[in-house]
């Protein structure tokens, strides 16, 4: 059985599709982009490198390291999706793109420099072969750099209950119709996310602790982007969470070694070598 959910690959698909993110601010999007990449080495992003994206979506991350790169290979399970990928990496003729899954990594013939999934592998099936899958077409040394969901383990219990209160909403909505979810996600983002990263702006100008705040990690950022994240967590059919010792097990079975885990949001990214 192939490690892919079909129905969860067809929502990003419309996700990305409608969220395509060409109307993200290059500001907002460099800001985005360093939020994950500030613990990954700068000597693996030069012009004699190739790598990897793994669940490249609409090529947001892509179109950063795309320049500073010999060639970048993008793959997605959505067709859909790397539609929109090479519209955004059109301008850029090292960007390679291949419409697989993880299980099919192998058939590449290839090994790379250097790796990243942000934000994918939580959503397939099994998170931990699809890891292992991944790290198995790097070099030896090569750094590989993933973020998963966290499971609220730098968090208070009632943060916790907080998003458990969230989560049939989730359930029940990631089952409807692409309109349904993009209009009801909408409205998630406009009456709950904004508010509350507001809030946690003013909180911040004001010099009040609010690292516990819910959603405070949108305190810069842009309406689209919060509609883009809710439709994110809110949309998918198949979420899974994982604490930093989970994810640090994780890594070491999957062949990485010397693991570090970034102390800033978002929770958890972490970087690891190929043994």
């Amino acid at each position: 059985m192939k490690n892919v959910d079909n129905k969860v690959v067809k929502g990003f698909g419309e996700e990305w599709d409608s969220y395509n993110q060409s109307t993200l601010s290059e500001i907002e999007a460099k800001d985005l982009f360093n939020r994950y990449f500030n613990i990954f080495p700068d000597n693996f992003l030069q012009n004699n490198k190739v790598g990897i994206d793994i669940g490249c979506g609409s090529g947001r991350w892509a179109k950063q390291i795309a320049p500073l790169v010999k060639e970048l290979h993008c793959v997605d399970a959505s067709d859909q999706a790397l539609g929109i990928a090479k519209k955004n990496l059109a301008d850029f003729d090292n960007c390679i793109f291949y419409h697989i899954n993880t299980d099919a990594l192998e058939s590449l013939n290839k090994t790379f420099d250097f790796g990243y999934s942000l934000g994918v592998l939580h959503h397939i099936p099994d998170t931990n072969k699809a890891l292992t899958d991944s790290v198995s077409v790097l070099k030896e040394g090569a750094p590989f750099l993933l973020y998963l969901y966290f499971a609220f383990d730098n968090k208070p219990f009632w943060y916790r209950v907080f998003w458990k209160i969230s989560e049939p909403i989730r359930y029940i909505l990631s089952r409807t119709s692409f309109p349904v979810r993009k209009s009801i996600t909408t409205l998630i983002a406009l009456f709950i996310y904004f508010p509350l990263s507001r809030l946690a702006l003013i909180f911040d100008k004001l010099g009040i602790k609010f690292d516990n705040m819910p959603l405070s990690s949108y305190k810069d950022t842009s309406f689209y982007t919060m509609r883009t994240d809710a439709l994110d967590r809110f949309g998918t059919r198949l979420e899974q969470r994982f604490t930093k010792k989970e994810i640090c097990s994780m890594m070491q079975n999957a062949g990485l070694t010397n693991i570090e885990f970034s102390k800033d949001i978002p929770y958890w990214t972490a970087l690891g070598y190929k043994k």
